[in-house]
């Protein structure tokens, strides 16, 4: 119940869908909602938690804490990496495409294929 409500979830959560265009909501119940869907790599837990938590390592979240660094995406096209700029219009991560990347089973595939999308860029500490 308290998922529901902006202020205790915060701003930066990722809303995602299950198979049936859901929402899923976070619970501790049978590996939670999203831990049964990724299996057992450890990497893509690592990389779908900072997608979700929108706490990954790329430009939108190192301005909170480096403003004066440059913030643009490195594929030169947009002028913040954000997440939702990399998930749906990045040229650098064009390995898997679907329309529906709010989907728990389409982000889990994107990442996947694209595991450099949320991890460290060269130079960013």
């Amino acid at each position: 119940m308290y998922f529901q409500v902006l202020d205790y979830k915060g701003k930066n959560f990722l809303n995602l869908n299950d198979n049936n265009n859901l929402s899923i909501w976070p619970t501790d119940l049978k590996e939670g909602a999203w831990l049964k869907h990724i299996g057992h790599s450890n990497s893509l837990c690592i990389y779908i938690t900072r997608a979700i938590t929108n706490h990954a390592s790329i430009s939108e979240y190192y301005f909170i804490f480096f403003p004066e660094e440059s913030f643009a995406c490195l594929c030169s096209d947009y002028p913040i990496e954000t997440r939702n700029h990399i998930l749906h219009g990045c040229k650098q991560y064009r390995k898997y495409w679907s329309s529906k990347r709010d989907s728990l089973k389409d982000i889990i595939a994107f990442l996947k294929f694209n595991p450099e999308a949320f991890f460290f860029h060269e130079g960013m500490t």
